[in-house]
């Protein structure tokens, strides 16, 4: 079912959810989260679809901030969405002129009571996350420096301004290659001197998990450059040889160690609905990210 509400108000929509969830068979239950994405036009399709997929796995109310036409008059817009993609409710709202300065105030009324609240920018990140007029609803905030006009330059803010609860989808993509390197020292090995990780120019995951290493390890770790697609590889020089991991597809990684015999690791590169999806599974400060950003900041 989907309501479109032009020149409208916060009781209006109020009102339009809950005749939305009787004619469907029900009040509003169920939904674990208020999934809050501020976005911009161009970009609402693809982040409603991860949203709503992502639902599946953790129903919610997605309310979906836009601002429009700053310098016209102030005007709200709605378009409410349930029952259609996934099992929760989906909400864009389109804020125009000066209304688009206080979004906060527009979304906090619709906000699930006695429900945790996560932010996403799927955009260029605020400097500050935590101190955002809508992040400081949140409970959890979602950034993406992948998308910032100068990841570095992004993540170094996100640095110095982390505050327990901050995450960025770059730190998530990193969650299989993490996985993977953690792996590599299982097996015996010789004492880890340095390591390199490779991905495409300005790559935040790279620097991500060039400073985890860093952290980690305590041991020098730098980054270099490749043609992609994303993180190409990593190569540990060890006292017993080089240990690397190599992805040149994006999909299928190769793992070699001198005196074994190569292997093949499944290491596919994630769409944003799965990598959302990830991210709410957990609503706890993610410490270890706050720990390579700020070593990221050295």
């Amino acid at each position: 079912m989907t309501i479109d509400l032009t020149q409208t108000n916060i009781g209006a929509i109020q009102e339009a959810l809950r005749q939305a969830r009787q004619h469907l068979g029900g009040p509003a239950s169920g939904m674990v989260l208020t999934l809050v994405v501020v976005t911009d036009e161009s970009a609402q399709y693809d982040v409603v679809r991860a949203a709503n997929e992502a639902g599946r796995e953790h129903p919610c109310r997605v309310l979906v901030v836009i601002t429009r036409r700053p310098d016209g008059p102030s005007r709200l817009d709605a378009e409410i969405r349930v029952g259609e993609t996934s099992p929760g409710e989906t909400v864009v709202l389109r804020m125009y002129g000066p209304l688009g300065q206080h979004a906060d105030s527009v979304i906090a009324p619709l906000l699930m009571p006695d429900t945790p609240v996560v932010t996403w920018w799927p955009g260029e990140p605020p400097a500050a996350p935590a101190q955002d007029p809508i992040g400081m609803l949140a409970q959890r905030r979602i950034t993406d420096s992948a998308n910032a006009a100068d990841p570095r330059r992004s993540l170094a803010a996100l640095a110095a301004a982390y505050s327990p609860g901050d995450t960025d989808m770059s730190w998530t993509r990193a969650t299989n290659w993490r996985s993977v390197l953690a792996a590599v020292f299982d097996a015996p090995h010789g004492e880890p001197r340095e390591a390199t990780v490779r991905g495409e120019r300005g790559n935040p995951t790279a620097m991500l998990i060039s400073a985890w290493l860093a952290e980690r390890l305590r041991i020098p770790a730098a980054t270099d450059d490749s043609e992609g697609p994303g993180i190409t590889g990593v190569t540990f020089a060890t006292d017993s040889g080089d240990i690397t991991v190599a992805r040149s597809d994006g999909r299928l990684a190769v793992l070699r160690r001198e005196g074994d015999p190569e292997r093949k690791i499944a290491l596919n590169r994630r769409d944003t609905p799965e990598l959302l999806t990830e991210e709410l599974r957990r609503l706890d400060p993610d410490e270890v990210y706050g720990e390579a950003l700020a070593r990221l900041a050295i």
